[in-house]
């Protein structure tokens, strides 16, 4: 892998864990974006590209904020992940079902909906 592709990845991996320390997001709302304009990678290959680094990215992100910070709240997460397993399971089938531009629409329409109710809420 060339060194320039490699430090454009870290770069945008900075970007991921920054965002995930700040605001809990970063796989979807960063790396996905970034993969598809940057790197021309399909949605899907950027989608679970995403996923498989924000296992490690959520993981140190939540323990420096339980274990230094005390904002974990254990017991509400343990309860979010079993729905969140399932959600997962129909999400990534919903999405192998469904044309590309599709998942595209439908994922930049969400996010400039966050947008919006961040900026007016």
């Amino acid at each position: 892998m060339e060194s320039r592709r490699i430090l454009g990845l870290a770069v945008i991996g900075t970007l991921a864990g920054a965002f995930s320390g700040l605001f809990g997001v970063g796989g979807g709302t960063v790396i996905v974006p970034l993969l598809i304009a940057l790197y021309h990678y399909r949605d899907r290959l950027a989608t679970g590209t995403s996923l498989a680094a924000i296992v490690l990215i959520a993981i140190l992100a939540a323990a420096m904020h339980g274990g230094i910070y005390g904002n974990v709240d254990i017991e509400t997460g343990l309860i979010l992940a079993g729905p969140a397993i399932v959600g997962v399971v129909a999400g990534t089938a919903i999405q192998q079902r469904i044309p590309e531009k599709a998942v595209s629409l439908l994922f930049a329409v969400i996010l400039i909906g966050v947008a919006i109710d961040m900026v007016v809420g």
